[in-house]
């Protein structure tokens, strides 16, 4: 599957949002507490698309959007890839490219929140390098304000030799 890595574009932002909308309900339908499932509606991902775009990097084949990454700071924020993109490549060069985002911004540890019980993103997280550093509570936004969620915390040392792109 031929694609590209690249900052996205407004017009792209809602196949981003259906991406995360589809992507995120599949993996936390039954492991989150249901209000914050009954939070997570379609114009909720859309406001979060679009108050993220500047950080998010999608992968695309030219006409649709496989999958995206999200970056905050030191930590992955998001990353889903859409169902016919899965074990394409995608998902590996996605948290790669937001390795090198992280480390470029100065930072030698990134981390991400993974929901307690998604063990398929879990296995892939270690299998790119990341430890399960414990649990940890982290504060979602939400359309009725913060929602506390206890979390894996997942973190990657990034250590840097070649100008500022992450050694594998």
């Amino acid at each position: 599957m031929a694609y590209t890595l690249k900052l996205p574009t407004a017009s792209q932002a809602k196949q981003v949002c259906d991406i995360w909308n589809s992507g995120w309900h599949e993996a936390h339908a039954e492991i989150v507490p249901s209000n914050l499932r009954e939070l997570r509606t379609a114009k909720s991902f859309f406001d979060r698309t679009l108050e993220n775009l500047s950080r998010t990097r999608i992968a695309s084949d030219g006409s649709r959007v496989l999958g995206f990454c999200m970056v905050k700071d030191d930590e992955l924020y998001q990353m889903f890839v859409s169902r016919p993109a899965r074990g394409s490549g995608v998902a590996r060069a996605l948290i790669e490219d937001a390795e090198n985002r992280i480390n470029a911004a100065g930072h030698n540890t990134a981390w991400l929140a993974c929901a307690i019980g998604n063990e398929r993103a879990g296995r892939f997280y270690e299998k790119s390098g990341w430890v399960n550093a414990g649990r940890q509570v982290v504060e979602l936004d939400t359309s009725e304000g913060v929602f506390p969620l206890e979390v894996w915390r997942f973190e990657k040392q990034l250590n840097t030799t070649d100008g500022g792109k992450v050694q594998h």
